[in-house]
């Protein structure tokens, strides 16, 4: 992990060496990111981060990609920690609101709809890695409008 700052950022400073479930140990990350993103950045900043992050990841995951020999090797899991606090951006406050994003989104991550499946299937590189959490987060985003009109 240390032979190149890409494999920290990628391997999301340690957590996709958990030895069971990587991508959900990368995905809680995303809480505390999040909350210090929340609460000492204005909205620009926060969004800045996210976006700048999503860049970050294609170049760290590609070439963590490539050392590993494997374009989206479980480990790298700086994906779901980017994907999973642009949810969190989006997500009504309270406890409950977060819980079941954190479960959509393991849901849509690991299972992969369509068309997910078909862009990590396709897309072998960093951008590749990024894109498919990125599309989970929309389906994800999705699920809770849609509660949220039926909740009000």
């Amino acid at each position: 992990m240390l032979r190149h700052p890409a494999h920290i950022v990628a391997l999301g400073g340690g957590a996709g060496l958990f030895p069971h479930a990587p991508g959900t140990a990368g995905t809680l990350i995303a809480f505390p990111l999040f909350w210090a993103l929340e609460s000492y950045c204005p909205v620009a900043v926060q969004i800045g981060f996210l976006a700048g992050g999503f860049l970050i990841g294609i170049w760290a995951c590609g070439i963590t990609g490539r050392a590993l020999g494997v374009a989206d090797h479980g480990a790298m899991v700086w994906d779901e920690v980017i994907a999973f606090a642009l949810v969190l951006f989006f997500t009504p406050p309270g406890w409950k609101w977060k819980l079941g994003a954190f479960a959509a989104f393991r849901f849509f991550d690991i299972v992969k709809p369509p068309p997910i499946r078909y862009f990590d299937s396709k897309l072998k590189s960093g951008f590749g890695v990024m894109f498919d959490d990125l599309l989970a987060a929309g389906y994800t985003l999705i699920v809770l409008a849609v509660l949220r009109v039926a909740v009000v």
